[in-house]
């Protein structure tokens, strides 16, 4: 286990710091295909950002946003977010994002936006339980057929995120205090499990009674333990969450909230839905 000492974050702008910037995500997803350092800097000098995690003047860890605008209002564009493997697990990815929060403000913006898969369950504690973002937007397949270590083999879905960074208070944490048992009655995907303890999801419900203003929806503990030893029940939960998530957005939810399961038999977390 890799011990860590004092992680120091900082925004970068030299073409030496996004050279190695480059260098790690190369390592991180294991491909050459990495944004060029010439592109990065030019982000940086135009409104974007790029924030280097260093432990002992090593960079282990990087962030890279760039502009944005919808015709209105400009925002930062969160694009990628990167952990050398030895340090992943800690607290950096949490620690970049506040940094980014912070800088953020500084350059005048008051939304973050970024995508990421809705199954995986650390991504969906950190971005939607713990830093307060929420989600009505669904990118089915969004990138694509990738080729890289982390998403291979699964068509690349992808929730939308959007932070709104200049509220105190983010988050609507209707799922707080809720029973286990009664969300997980109410989950509209149902699951089982097979061997090594695996679920898979078996049925979903119907859409939630028009009088009811929360609702919960089931997703894996470790989607990648499942992506790498079996890819057809990985493919089940991408096409069963997809289409539940996809009516639910339509009708005008939105996802506000993650319950973090802590009991170690159920291997499955929660996404909280609210009206809008």
């Amino acid at each position: 286990m890799t011990k860590i000492q004092e992680i120091i974050i900082r925004s970068l702008h030299r073409i030496e710091e996004l050279e190695d910037v480059r260098k790690l995500e190369s390592n991180i997803w294991g491909d050459t295909d990495s944004i060029p350092s010439h592109q990065t800097i030019t982000a940086v000098k135009n409104g974007g950002l790029v924030l280097g995690a260093y432990c002992e003047d090593q960079l282990i860890g990087f962030q890279y946003s760039f502009p944005g605008f919808n015709g209105k209002s400009a925002y930062l564009c969160s694009h990628i977010l990167g952990i050398d493997e030895q340090f992943r697990n800690k607290g950096i990815g949490e620690k970049l994002k506040l940094a980014q929060r912070e800088e953020a403000i500084k350059l005048g913006y008051s939304l973050i936006t970024w995508t990421y898969d809705p199954l995986e369950s650390i991504n969906g504690y950190l971005n939607i339980g713990k830093l307060g973002g929420v989600c009505s937007t669904y990118f089915a397949n969004c990138y694509g057929e990738m080729e890289d270590l982390l998403n291979s083999g699964i068509p690349s879905d992808r929730f939308l995120v959007e932070w709104h960074i200049g509220k105190k208070e983010t988050t609507d944490s209707r799922g707080r205090g809720i029973a286990l048992d009664l969300v997980m009655e109410n989950s509209l995907i149902q699951w089982d499990t097979i061997e090594k303890g695996l679920p898979v999801p078996s049925f979903t419900l119907g859409l939630p009674e028009p009088e009811c203003d929360t609702a919960f929806v089931a997703i894996p503990k470790d989607f990648r333990i499942i992506r790498a030893t079996n890819i057809q029940a990985a493919n089940e939960w991408r096409m069963k969450s997809r289409h539940v998530f996809t009516d639910l957005f339509q009708q005008g939810w939105q996802i506000t909230d993650f319950i973090k399961n802590a009991t170690t038999e159920i291997p499955i977390q929660f996404y909280v839905l609210s009206r809008k």
